[in-house]
């Protein structure tokens, strides 16, 4: 299915939620308040603002930002970087003007151009794929034994909520949003579900990692999906790169200088993980306070891809996929992909181009 022809799908409920702004946890290399990203004159940029959150399926930043890769493509251009606890507050930087481009996950990209009307962002690259699992008690073998079972998601109507609940429509059992059905879906934070799941207030949770090896290795948790076997090719966006339209055109060559610390971060990853993921838990411990035991890190790291690639084809399922539960309302994607940058920053690199379809 092309992007450029295809009708995708908008979360309602989390589109609701876009007009809750969640608070900022932190910044490094400057602030990340709302103004001119150009110098007084005009004549030349002075900065760009970046937006991340400190996950780990959001290493491309992290490593970007920790190696200074980012800022010696930027060469005299400032980098200002912001980090973000949900997608919701992302989008709301972007549409205040407080940032220039975010890494954000799936469903708050397509929010964002729903709630634009196609008017405020582009995705400009893909940045990881996989690392997300349904992870329950031992004694749980099959969607069946799910019945009766209370299963936790990060957010109502956030992308592993919608995977949730179309792979029990697909098992034939029932869901809804107030929490009832064969299933019982409940709605909480990953760090709550932490607990919930070790105190036995819940049978399991479809999360991201590193929650998901945390679930396995501090609980005793099972995985009973990993939602890698679920795509084709194993391949499924989990994370990618949005820019301000605006910005983007008024700064093209901004734009690329970005894209090249981008591509060089996955491929500083890609060339040595282990190095890459002692950076992101560094880089974890600074803007958290605490980092990942290795053994979770390790496990986590090996069970993401990063790569450049969008994988459009799986933005337009996951929104086919929401619409067919019941949670999202018909919108255009059409143009939400702008990939011309990053495929000339690949190009002269000699590595394969990518595709919005």
């Amino acid at each position: 299915m092309n992007a450029r022809r295809a009708r995708g799908v908008v979360a309602a409920l989390a589109a609701l939620a876009l007009t809750t702004l969640a608070t900022a946890c932190g910044s490094s290399g400057g602030t990340g308040t709302a103004g001119s990203s150009a110098s007084a004159g005009g004549d030349k940029l002075a900065e760009v603002r970046l937006g991340y959150f400190p996950n780990i399926t959001h290493s491309t930043a992290l490593v970007g930002v920790e190696k200074g890769l980012f800022a010696k493509h930027l060469g005299g251009t400032k980098l200002t970087t912001t980090t973000f606890n949900a997608g919701p507050a992302a989008v709301e930087a972007i549409f205040s003007g407080a940032i220039d481009a975010t890494y954000i996950g799936p469903n708050p990209a397509i929010n964002a151009w729903a709630k634009s009307k196609g008017k405020a962002i582009k995705i400009i690259a893909g940045a990881a794929s996989g690392g997300v699992f349904l992870v329950v008690k031992p004694e749980i073998n099959s969607a069946e034994d799910l019945k009766g079972k209370k299963i936790a998601t990060p957010q109502l109507g956030n992308t592993q909520d919608v995977a949730l609940r179309y792979w029990l429509q697909e098992k034939g059992l029932k869901t809804d949003t107030k929490g009832g059905g064969d299933v019982n879906i409940v709605p909480q934070e990953n760090s709550q579900t932490l607990q919930t799941f070790a105190t036995g207030d819940i049978d399991g949770a479809w999360v991201p990692e590193p929650f998901a090896s945390r679930l396995v290795q501090e609980s005793k948790g099972k995985i009973l999906v990993d939602e890698r076997d679920l795509w084709p090719n194993k391949q499924f966006v989990i994370t990618h790169l949005i820019v301000r339209q605006e910005f983007a055109a008024q700064h093209p060559e901004a734009v690329k200088q970005l894209l090249e610390g981008h591509v060089e971060a996955n491929a500083a990853i890609n060339a040595d993980p282990a190095d890459a993921a002692k950076t992101v838990n560094a880089a974890l411990e600074k803007l958290s306070g605490k980092p990942l035991k290795q053994e979770v890190l390790d496990s986590a790291f090996k069970n993401i891809t990063f790569t450049n690639d969008p994988i459009a084809s799986s933005l337009l399922g996951s929104a086919d996929h929401a619409i067919k539960v019941g949670l999202l309302q018909p919108v255009d994607l059409n143009g939400i992909y702008d990939l011309k940058p990053l495929n000339e920053v690949l190009k002269a690199q000699g590595q394969p181009e990518v595709a919005d379809k």
